[in-house]
């Protein structure tokens, strides 16, 4: 069992489980005020129907992607030709007329998420396999080629977007491994089979979680208010190092001293009542 984090939105997931049907579900189930767009992931969390559906969702889906040379890019006809990048397009052309045929269902879908009917995790497991009979599946994956040929052509092309993404999966990974940092109780492993004391486990190592952030960061803001003070500069250069996951001051195993010289109270023997 493992588990993948989507903050403020977590899913307990068990060997052999796909991560890129659960990529959906956080930013659908958040309730918070602020309401982000983007998504992001590894390999694992991307498909072309989790990019279909995604896009009609009106979710990014900006996973890090390794293996590009491995992947199809796919013409919108067979008879377009492109100067420089031709060598690029291996795959078969789009099939829009089947995306159109199929666009009134797909919507279905998209309005039954919206208001909360279904999760998109409940719908990509359906489309997950692979039928010609599932129209639906092979309507979305359509959608999801053309999606993911767009986001790949941008991929190769901007620097920034492939800094934007490595960054983004990167403070993904280090508040992960901070977290289980902090689980260090029963070398972080999960003993309990039910369900709902997993969710229960896992909220409350993300609340501890995000206490010690919140109070490396209040801390990081004093040290660098006194920093200005002093009269030295602070540019977003110094600040882009900093990270609220610092460990090296944190004693997770609390702090005991004995003092043999304290006087202390008899214990009580009897209990009173009225």
């Amino acid at each position: 069992m493992w588990l993948i984090a989507i903050l403020p939105y977590s899913v307990v997931l068990f060997l052999g489980a796909y991560e890129a049907i659960y990529i959906l579900d956080g930013l659908i189930k958040n309730e918070s005020d602020i309401q982000p767009d983007t998504v992001h992931g590894d390999t694992q969390a991307q498909s072309y129907t989790v990019f279909g559906l995604s896009y009609l969702l009106g979710i990014n889906l900006m996973p890090r992607i390794r293996g590009l040379s491995d992947l199809q890019l796919f013409r919108p006809d067979k008879r377009n030709k492109y100067k420089n990048i031709d060598a690029l397009f291996k795959g078969n052309a789009i099939d829009f007329k089947l995306i159109e045929r199929h666009f009134i269902d797909m919507m279905r879908i998209v309005i039954s998420i919206k208001k909360g009917k279904i999760s998109p995790s409940a719908i990509l497991r359906r489309l997950g396999t692979h039928s010609k009979k599932n129209k639906l599946y092979l309507a979305f994956r359509e959608l999801g080629k053309v999606v993911r040929t767009v986001f790949l052509l941008r991929y190769i092309n901007e620097v920034e977007l492939r800094q934007t993404i490595q960054a983004a999966t990167n403070k993904s990974k280090e508040f992960n491994g901070f977290t289980k940092w902090l689980f260090f109780g029963g070398d972080g492993i999960i003993a309990e089979n039910l369900r709902p004391e997993q969710h229960k486990i896992i909220k409350y190592n993300h609340l501890v979680s995000n206490m010690v952030i919140l109070y490396n960061a209040e801390n990081m803001t004093r040290a660098l208010k006194k920093f200005v003070e002093e009269g030295h500069e602070l540019t977003p250069e110094m600040l882009a190092g900093i990270s609220p996951y610092r460990r090296a001051h944190i004693n997770r195993f609390g702090n005991y001293n004995m003092d043999i010289n304290r006087n202390t109270s008899p214990i009580g023997t009897t209990l009173a009542f009225s």
